[in-house]
């Protein structure tokens, strides 16, 4: 496991796409997509509200994130296979307990649980829910929340079993980073590190060439592994790897 310390969710979001792009290697998906594919990362963010929140390379700047972040603590109209809210506001999809429907709110939980004991390690939500994801063609690469309260502050973790590091990393984490603050603000404390843990981090270096462009700037900032650089042809490094 690689592990990236940085002071805000941007530097964070820029390291990791670097990790994966230098230190990775191409590995076609079950789907047949082209990804490179990177060790296990462990990104620690030291003030994660601090700014900037969002790399300028990326292409998904405030008015989205704040969106993505609203949808993930207050639900959304819009019909997906799965969503992040529903699976910790409300998990329990197709399953009964004495005849009943389950309907975990799991931040709600998170925050009694770390009201009762402040030094718990049991302040967990997840995900997964194999009565449902086993059946999914699209199922959620994030798994597991957990809240530590430590020296004052709520400290969050997560654990992804995959993670789209260039397009879906950066907003995962502003996303997040807004639960922790709502949790935090609930029970009456500041927020805290932020560990972002992916198992299975990876980029789509063939469909999202354009966007790892902005990061690597030609090669400049990110030296890519030489599949990318071929793929992308836009520098002249392309023509030497």
């Amino acid at each position: 496991m690689r592990i990236i310390r940085a002071p805000t969710l941007a530097r964070a979001h820029e390291l990791a796409v670097r990790t994966v792009l230098e230190k990775g290697w191409v590995l076609e998906t079950e789907n047949d997509e082209a990804t490179i594919e990177c060790e296990e990362l462990a990104l620690d963010v030291e003030s994660p509200l601090s700014a900037p929140m969002a790399s300028p390379a990326s292409r998904f700047q405030q008015r989205f994130l704040d969106a993505y972040a609203t949808n993930l603590l207050h639900g959304s109209d819009a019909e997906f296979e799965y969503d992040y809210h529903r699976r910790l506001f409300d998990w329990g999809e197709q399953l009964t307990v004495g005849g009943e429907d389950v309907h975990v709110d799991q931040v709600a939980y998170i925050a009694r649980k770390l009201t009762a004991a402040a030094n718990t390690r049991r302040a967990v939500a997840v995900t997964w829910n194999p009565v449902v994801d086993e059946n999914l063609d699209d199922c959620p690469c994030l798994q597991l929340v957990q809240c530590l309260l430590r020296d004052g502050k709520l400290q969050m973790k997560v654990v992804f079993r995959s993670n789209d590091i260039l397009s879906a990393a950066g907003a995962n984490m502003y996303a997040l980073v807004h639960l922790q603050k709502a949790i935090a603000d609930r029970i009456g404390v500041a927020p805290g590190r932020y560990t972002h843990i992916a198992l299975v981090p990876h980029i789509y270096y063939r469909r999202d060439l354009n966007d790892i462009e902005l990061f690597c700037k030609s090669g400049t900032e990110i030296r890519p592994v030489a599949e990318v650089c071929r793929a992308c042809g836009k520098c002249p490094r392309a023509s030497i790897v």
